[in-house]
């Protein structure tokens, strides 16, 4: 079966969607102007129910099926970047300094397809749950959703999502059991020494060297204490310290990243990082204070529900376009807070060559808005079919 037609005759109508969420990116968990238009169509599309203001703007709108059932969640998140945008289309971002450049008014456009689709058909059984999540990009919307309850107080049983991919086949799925994406941890360290003239060094405690020192001591957490058959990234993204050639500055910055997939490699990094700040201060005599800041956990996928998506999926568009052992990545998700709570998968979807994500020339590619919608829909409909079968 290929996109779904009744989908496809309004594939215009989702473009007019997708570009005019494009003109209103709204950041973080602010994004009330995207829900009141989201709530908008799902009232004009008949939804049963719509339930707004989870996550200060998040919804999540009921559609009812032929007949009693489970519920399944279907996902989208809203939120745009802090980004300029450069793509220079004429239905570009009016707001200086925001832009869609993760393609979430994409992810939008293709379950509000889905929304309307499943409100005409109701071609299942149960209850499908939209979820429209602010806040992915920043704050963890996901994760202040499942906080607030939505998993129990609409009984979700299963929880699906997909994402945009540049740089992937256009309109090919890509997906994985078990591990998907990464956790997502950050660490800060804040060096403090004593300051002065930089060619009188013995009358200072340099924080500089002793950042240096740090920032190469914590490169040996990859190489010297962990498996090599295990994922792990430890990144020194910035250091930031002094004003001038002549000045000693009196502290110190450093910030990173961390990415894993096990919680055992996790709490490893967190053990050595700190023994790493502490000795490395002893030995350069200055004081530094490690602040570690758990994030986003690994997006894992239940394996018997990626077999569900990816016969959804192979269903739009065929099964040899559709990538089912594509393995992990060291990127993350926030999506990982629902699959936490309920079984489910998490896919990519191809969107061909273009600018990347999180670029100021990105722009999604509005040709993989029905493919998204029609996935949203068969996975419904394979996985809770009408009559219960």
């Amino acid at each position: 079966m290929p996109v779904v037609n009744r989908i496809n005759a309004f594939a215009e109508d989702m473009t007019a969607w997708r570009r005019h969420l494009h003109t209103i990116p709204e950041l973080d968990l602010e994004c009330h102007e995207t829900a009141a238009f989201v709530a908008e169509r799902l009232r004009e599309f008949g939804a049963d129910e719509i339930h707004e203001g989870i996550a200060t703007t998040g919804l999540v709108a009921i559609i009812n099926g032929q007949s009693e059932g489970p519920t399944i969640g279907l996902r989208a998140d809203m939120d745009a970047l802090p980004i300029h945008e450069a793509t220079g289309k004429d239905y570009a971002s009016t707001r200086i300094g925001k832009m869609h450049a993760c393609g979430h008014d994409g992810h939008t456009t293709m379950l509000l397809g889905a929304a309307r689709y499943l409100a005409e058909t109701r071609n299942f059984s149960g209850r499908v749950a939209l979820i429209f999540q602010p806040a992915e990009e920043a704050s963890g919307g996901a994760g202040i959703m499942v906080e607030e309850g939505i998993m129990e107080r609409f009984d979700i049983a299963q929880v699906y999502g997909i994402h945009n991919m540049p740089g992937l086949e256009k309109g090919a799925f890509f997906t994985t059991p078990g591990p998907f994406m990464a956790a997502v941890d950050e660490f800060h360290v804040h060096i403090t020494g004593k300051g002065g003239h930089g060619a009188m060094p013995h009358d200072t405690r340099d924080p500089v060297v002793a950042a240096c020192g740090i920032a190469t001591a914590i490169q040996t957490i990859v190489s010297r204490n962990h498996l090599a058959t295990q994922d792990l990234v430890v990144s020194v993204t910035q250091i930031h310290t002094g004003s001038a050639d002549n000045i000693i500055p009196e502290t110190a910055y450093i910030n990173g990243t961390v990415r894993t997939f096990d919680r055992e490699v996790q709490a490893m990094v967190i053990r050595r990082m700190q023994q790493i700040v502490d000795g490395q201060a002893a030995s350069y005599d200055v004081s530094a204070e490690l602040v570690y800041e758990v994030g986003y956990p690994a997006t894992v996928n239940d394996p018997a529900k990626t077999d569900t998506a990816i016969a959804a999926a192979g269903e739009v568009v065929g099964e040899a376009r559709v990538h089912g052992d594509c393995g992990p990545e060291m990127g993350a998700e926030d999506f990982s807070f629902m699959l936490e709570k309920r079984p489910g998968a998490y896919l990519f979807l191809g969107a061909g060559e273009g600018a990347g994500l999180h670029h100021a020339e990105y722009d999604f590619n509005d040709e993989i808005a029905p493919i998204g919608a029609s996935f949203f829909a068969r996975i419904v409909e394979r996985a809770q079919p009408a009559g219960g079968k």
